[in-house]
């Protein structure tokens, strides 16, 4: 099958195609005005850039799952993405830490309810959640094997679902707009995905 032939070509395809949309929401967002670059400015694109590249992760997941090519066509393709989604998730708050303690508001969890307010912690209660689960994720080379790391892979899925919510709330670029639509897109894609894992995992064998 063709497909199944040139996964990886597909793989990188979809990867750098969400990618270039999230930079052109956040550039149409700065006007195309790079000039005042500030990490207020710029810790969104790196927010963006995360979740778009681990749901393309998710479709290029399932995809393998139904069309199981061979494990060395997407081998680089899941070492680069996962090493860049890492530098992400930790520019994207990071940044925002950064300035905020620069400015004078202190560290989370202070500095937070300062920036998105009172109505909206508890967005940021989930991404943090969330944040530390992504991390704790990346042992799963050490601890794939352990009959407790199934419990791990659902704690996975539902951070991911915790950031979508939390960008939908706070996401700068998501308020309005064309890619707010194609963002809620990538939540519906995402359910659908989800939803095949745990049929799949829950179907008698």
């Amino acid at each position: 099958m063709r497909l199944r032939e040139n996964i990886s070509v597909y793989a990188w395809s979809l990867s750098l195609l969400v990618a270039v949309l999230a930079f052109i929401a956040w550039g149409q967002g700065l006007h195309w005005h790079f000039s005042n670059l500030s990490s207020y400015r710029l810790f969104p694109l790196f927010g963006l850039l995360a979740f778009s590249l681990m749901w393309s992760i998710y479709i290029v997941g399932r995809a393998r799952h139904y069309l199981k090519p061979p494990a060395k066509k997407l081998s680089n393709y899941y070492k680069y993405l996962s090493v860049t989604v890492l530098v992400l998730i930790l520019a994207h708050p990071g940044l925002l830490v950064w300035q905020l303690w620069r400015d004078g508001f202190g560290l989370p969890p202070t500095s937070y309810k300062n920036y998105v307010g009172p109505a909206a912690v508890w967005a940021v209660i989930v991404s943090s959640i969330a944040w530390f689960i992504f991390l704790a994720y990346e042992l799963r080379r050490i601890y794939r094997d352990r009959p407790w790391w199934k419990y791990m892979e659902i704690a996975g899925d539902l951070a991911i679902v915790g950031i979508f919510l939390h960008s939908l709330r706070l996401g700068t670029n998501l308020q309005a707009g064309w890619f707010r639509i194609v963002w809620i897109t990538y939540g519906l894609i995402l359910a659908v995905a989800l939803f095949d894992i745990y049929r799949s995992k829950l179907r008698p064998s």
